[in-house]
């Protein structure tokens, strides 16, 4: 089991700062909210790659309907070779009360999941640091004829891990999932209502990813939850089912924190670990 810390608000110093802390405090890595208006997570996280060394970086999601596939494109392998390889991409159809209405962004489902598809087969496509041509439904890209701009390939081999939600158990959405490098799992119930993953729930969703997936690259099971700062035996009971389960990150998401002293006495605390 892994171990990330997800930072809830404070601008690029103060995710510098924590991120430090986080590094050395025992933490895995280190993940931003990708607002639709807000502070830059890609400019953030690439303050935080120079400052620190081997914690991993990452947001948490990207909602890739509202992104320009080759400019998060860009961002991303830019970092990825700023941070020595230590950038993960999580993934999602995003939040559409968090400002897509208000923006104009996309908020139907079905074309926010299409474009959150050829988003990804666009930023794996690119990433390969070769002439790229795509034709889909949304998007149109032509082979780039100037080459003087393109990045080089990611770093990580075969490409930056890329987490994606999945909605657990709707076949589509968990049909992307597998074609990817890791899960972050949601469950709806019949009122529309989001609902926690129970352990059972993980071993079934493990076993239908073991199933369906074709790729044999590692793949990572995320779950999400707020451990006590003050006890530290009730958090690690608390992640322990989910490990048992096949659980392989537990992101600490301190949401409910009243303000960034309270972050910052969590993160220093350390990372509930299971052995």
């Amino acid at each position: 089991m892994q171990y990330g810390f997800v930072l809830p608000s404070g601008d690029a110093t103060t995710a510098v700062a924590l991120a430090q802390e986080a590094e050395a405090a025992g933490w895995d890595g280190f993940f931003m909210w990708d607002p639709v208006w807000g502070i830059d997570p890609w400019v953030a996280l690439a303050a935080v790659a120079v400052k620190t060394e081997h914690i991993r970086l990452g947001t948490l999601i990207t909602p890739l309907s509202r992104c320009r596939p080759w400019k998060l494109a860009s961002e991303t392998v830019t970092l990825d070779h700023l941070s020595q390889g230590r950038v993960i991409l999580s993934v999602g159809l995003g939040a559409i009360d968090s400002g897509f209405e208000v923006f104009g962004e996309v908020t139907d489902r079905r074309t926010r999941a299409e474009l959150l598809d050829e988003g990804l087969d666009i930023l794996t496509g690119l990433w390969r640091g070769q002439l790229f041509d795509y034709q889909g439904k949304h998007y149109q890209v032509q082979e780039i004829e100037f080459l003087t701009s393109a990045p080089p390939p990611t770093l990580q081999s075969p490409r930056i891990p890329i987490w994606v939600v999945g909605a657990w158990p709707r076949p589509k959405s968990m049909q992307r999932v597998v074609r990817y490098d890791g899960l972050l799992p949601t469950m709806i119930d019949a009122t529309g209502t989001h609902i926690t993953p129970t352990p059972d729930d993980i071993r079934a969703m493990k076993a239908y990813v073991e199933e369906h997936r074709s790729l044999t690259t590692p793949f990572d099971i995320i779950i999400e939850g707020e451990t006590p700062a003050d006890a530290p035996q009730q958090a690690m009971d608390q992640v322990y089912p989910y490990a048992e389960a096949g659980a392989t990150w537990w992101m600490e998401g301190q949401w409910s924190a009243p303000n960034i002293d309270s972050v910052r006495a969590r993160i220093t605390q350390g990372p509930p670990r299971v052995e």
